[in-house]
């Protein structure tokens, strides 16, 4: 898809394939650091920079953002350039449930986030809810990020967290996934994980880097490759989908999806999740 945008006085206008949702984008359980308006528009932090977003019929209007950022940044982030209509139908030929959950939710995209984010963010989801998930991760970029210009804390780096005591993430009322966060850390700033070449090396391969870290499971691991390094062949099987995949998808694997398993999860998962009925 060629993207076509407008900046004008640091709002920038992108053109949408208009199918686009940001609450369900933004609210499907990727990211922890976005919070929704009254008026539908969502305000968050990525990669150090604070927007404001929200949607206009086909338009994407992202405040306080130069043209730099939205080309180096945002484009990718909210993966912007990938047609979606045109998986949802590859995807919906493959299985009528899967067509059925596509149609449900059409309008989420897979985030492009900060690969160390991520894997910060889902060790600190495992056994726990969104908010909770949300204020730990706010705990964590207060106290150990930087302070931003346009607002909100960047992300902590990994050398910063893995200079840290036990002690210290206290505060993050976070219990047990401190010295998972701290392990984590400490493999990455050593160079022992590398997040960069999880991106190029085989899956079975990244998958099993990521979880040399204390804490990471399948589960978490395939997190961070589809939601941090943009590996859609990853499908994260948590409680909800394992009940989803042997209700709805009886006998199906996640292979079956092919290269695009991670978008189908989505579906799937946002599916099942606003439909507790077809489980009773």
């Amino acid at each position: 898809m060629n993207m076509k945008f407008t900046c004008k006085d640091n709002i920038i206008i992108a053109e949408t394939s208009g199918d686009m949702s940001l609450r369900d984008t933004l609210m499907c359980g990727q990211s922890f650091r976005w919070r929704e308006a009254e008026d539908g528009s969502f305000t968050g932090t990525a990669f150090g920079r604070t927007v404001r977003v929200s949607v206009k019929g086909k338009e994407l209007i992202i405040e306080n953002s130069t043209k730099e950022d939205f080309e180096n940044i945002w484009k990718d982030y909210f993966d912007l350039e990938f047609d979606y209509v045109a998986l949802k139908e590859e995807l919906g030929q493959m299985h009528p449930v899967l067509l059925e959950a596509a149609r449900f939710a059409p309008g989420i995209h897979i985030l492009r986030q900060e690969p160390f984010e991520a894997l910060i963010s889902f060790i600190i989801s495992q056994n726990n809810n969104i908010r909770r998930i949300e204020g730990i991760v706010d705990r964590l970029c207060e106290a150990f990020g930087e302070k931003l210009q346009g607002g909100g804390y960047s992300f902590p780096t990994a050398e910063r967290l893995a200079s840290l005591s036990a002690e210290e993430l206290a505060p993050l009322r976070a219990g047990f996934r401190n010295r998972y966060i701290l392990d984590a850390a400490r493999k990455v700033a050593s160079g022992e994980v590398d997040l960069e070449k999880c991106r190029t090396l085989p899956y079975a391969q990244a998958r099993a880097m990521l979880m040399t870290i204390v804490g990471v499971g399948e589960k978490v691991a395939d997190c961070v490759l589809l939601y941090g390094l943009h590996r859609t062949e990853a499908f994260p099987m948590d409680v909800w989908m394992k009940r989803a995949m042997s209700t709805l998808f009886p006998d199906v694997k996640p292979e079956f999806f092919g290269e695009y398993a991670g978008v189908a999860q989505q579906y799937i998962f946002h599916y099942s999740r606003m439909n507790p009925q077809l489980f009773e």
